[in-house]
Parts: structure tokens; sequence; C-alpha cells
């Protein structure tokens, strides 16, 4: 089993994975289909296009994205070479992220061994999953930052192509991308509290370009010959049909704009029929799963969402954290009485403190110490009794 948040996960996942030559036999179609079908496309990942299955039970959405990420890439890179050699690949794909980002990769190279590419792919989509600093936002910017991902395997597919990203090629697409779903937004029958919510998330979330509600009229105005690819017009599509979904119908003038777009793009009016259906099935499906649909109650979901991942965050570094606060007996103590009573305000302060000093030493339990990482303690002191049930006993047994 793979770790994706820890070094040399990426040499682990091709060692055991050993891909075909069934990846340089597909299609630009059916390679589509399939990274549709994992939820890639839609930014909510539900599985992986792989011959041996990976159980990704208790992982973050972040690990999940990590995996995804690379395995599209290598599918696109398969699709486009006509090969599978992964040293290639790896060497080819980093070479083609520094170029994306001359300045904010390079520092990887002076941080890691030398010749050792897969760990600097790691760090390097480690910073590509990255939504944002706050905890609390994160939860929510997470569909459309993913959904974008597919960006980085356009623009890496030109980059095989030509040995470089075409000049403004990821500015360019991005603000087509912005511009269709902000014209879709426009013209929806029935106006929802999602719809400023998705505008919002992709102002947060666009990378390459400045955001503006009013920067275009209508599809004319678009420079959409630019994209000739399928694979482009096909997610300019689907990302036109998931911003008209969000109040769970499409009226017939939404169907009509996905028509008109796909007309002036080149392609076929069953594949826009087939989108809606997928799109519809998709959500529907998964609906409850992706925080951008639970906005009704986003208190609640971040709390559930947040909850799970603190436990499955501690469950990790378990026997660290034990040792760690074993050795303060006044700690102890303190968590012992919180089982039994409401501390006070001095005594809250004491177990804040020291519990935060602990997460200093625990690099993987920095988040505490994040901007809104203080919300996310209390959940952290709820759960430590179950990691040491018996000492908390003994505890209680010198107190009563």
């Amino acid at each position: 089993m793979i770790n994706p948040s820890t070094s040399g996960w990426i040499d682990k996942f091709f060692y055991k994975q050993k891909f075909s030559e069934q990846a340089i036999n597909e299609t630009t179609d059916s390679f589509y289909d399939k990274v549709r079908n994992t939820g890639f496309i839609y930014g909510h990942i539900i599985s992986f296009e792989i011959e041996k299955p990976i159980n990704t039970k208790g992982w973050f959405k972040e690990e999940i994205s990590k995996v995804a990420l690379l395995n599209t890439l290598f599918g696109v890179y398969a699709l486009t070479k006509k090969e599978t050699n992964t040293e290639n690949f790896i060497s080819e794909t980093v070479a083609f992220y520094n170029q994306m980002h001359p300045e904010g990769f390079n520092l990887f190279k002076k941080i890691l061994p030398k010749n050792n590419p897969s760990l600097t792919l790691e760090k390097i989509i480690d910073e590509r999953v990255q939504t944002n600093d706050s905890i609390i936002s994160k939860n929510f910017s997470h569909l459309v930052t993913n959904a974008l991902l597919f960006m980085d395997v356009l623009a890496f597919r030109q980059y095989i192509i030509h040995g470089a990203i075409p000049e403004k090629y990821l500015k360019k697409i991005e603000e087509t991308i912005v511009n269709i779903v902000t014209l879709a937004l426009k013209i929806k029958s029935n106006k929802t509290q999602y719809d400023d919510l998705l505008i919002k998330l992709f102002e947060a979330s666009i990378r390459y370009s400045k955001f503006s509600k009013d920067s275009v009229q209508n599809l004319e105005s678009l420079q959409l010959d630019y994209f000739t690819n399928e694979l482009e017009k096909k997610y300019l599509i689907d990302i036109a049909g998931m911003a008209l979904w969000s109040d769970g119908v499409i009226e017939n003038n939404e169907a009509y704009f996905l028509h008109k777009l796909a007309e002036t793009i080149g392609i076929s009016d069953s594949f826009v029929n087939q989108s809606i259906k997928n799109t519809n099935d998709f959500i529907i499906e998964h609906k409850k799963d992706i925080p951008y649909f639970n906005y009704s109650n986003p208190v609640k979901h971040f709390y559930d969402q947040t909850t799970q991942s603190v436990v499955t965050l501690v469950s990790r570094n378990k026997n660290r954290l034990v040792k760690e606060i074993v050795q303060s007996k006044e700690l102890m103590l303190l968590l012992a009485y919180s089982t039994r009573r409401d501390l006070d305000e001095k005594e809250k302060k004491k177990v804040k403190k020291q519990l935060l000093d602990i997460c200093k030493t625990i690099p993987s339990l920095t988040i505490f110490l994040l901007p809104g990482g203080s919300l996310l303690l209390p959940i952290l002191i709820k759960f430590i009794p179950t990691l040491l049930p018996s000492a908390f006993n003994e505890n209680l047994e010198k107190e009563d």
C-alpha cells in the first residue's frame, strides 16, 4: 500500500502498477471517458483508472488528488507519446512543471538529493493539489481547484507535442473556462445560492489570469477556435454543464447554450447529451460527499469533514503523540479531568498551550498551528481519550 504523504510514493506507485501496452493503444475518446468516470473532471475523485486497485480508506482528499493527478498525467503521456517508460515520464513531467513555474519549483532542486526526479515530482504534485492556507475554505474550494487540475493535463500534452508549453496557453484556457462558466450562470433560468459560491470558488482557484464577471458578453466574443484538440473541447463542455447543474435541472435554454457551445467548437450533439446525463448521474450519486453541494449547512458539513480528517491524522501519528502526552503529567491529568467535567478557563489554556507545543514537534500535526487550526483543537482533545484508555483510568483512580 502506498502513502502519498511520505517520500517514495511515486516510485512505489509505478512499481506496483506495472503499466502495460494498453495505455499506448488508448484513444482520445476512451482516455477522456475513463478520466471523467473517475470524477477527476468534476473535481471529486471516486476512483483511479489503474490495473491494480488501491485502497484509499483513511486517505485525505489531497492524497487522493495526488495519485489521481499523477495517474492522469501519465495517461496523457502514454496517449500522446505512445510509450510507458516511467523514468522518461517523470523526467519530462518535472521539466514541464519547471517551465510552468520557473521560479516556484527551482527551490526543490536545492533541498532534494541530486538526480532524484521522483522526489522532486512528489514535491511539485504536493504543491499543485494544495487549495489554500485556510483550513475552513479548503473544504469548499477543493471541488473547483481539483476540476481545474485537468488544465495541467492539457498543458502537459502540449508540452509533449511541442517540447514547450505554447505561450500563454494556460492563461488562455483558464480565461476561457471562467468566461464560459460565467456565461452559463448568466443564462440560468433559476438562480441559486450555489451560483455566487461557484463564482467565488473560481475566483479563489484561478492561477494564471484575473477574474472578471463582466469580461465577456456572449460565446461569439470568445476565441474558441484556439482550442483544436478533442480533450480541450470536451472538457469545456463538461465544465459548463457542471456549472449549469447547481439547481439540479438543465432547462431548455441551458441545454441550448451547451449545444451552441458544442457547435461553436465542433463537438457533436450526442456528446452534449451524454455529458448532461453523465454529469447528472455523477452529482446525484455523490452529492452528499461534495462540500459545494452541502452549502445549505456549511458549518455542519465542515465539522463532519474536519472531524474525520483530524481522526485520520491523529491515528497516523498515534505512537508519537502518545509518547509526547505521557511525558507531560499535568497534561495527562487535565485531559483525564476533561472526560468527567468541564475544564475551567485556566485549565483550558494550559491544555491548549501544551498540546500546541506537542504539535510543533510532530511535522504532520503542524496543521493545528495554521490559521484556523485552533478551531480543530477541541476535536483533537475529544479524540485523545480513545488513545490512552489505560493511562486515563489510572489518573481517574488517583483522583477518586
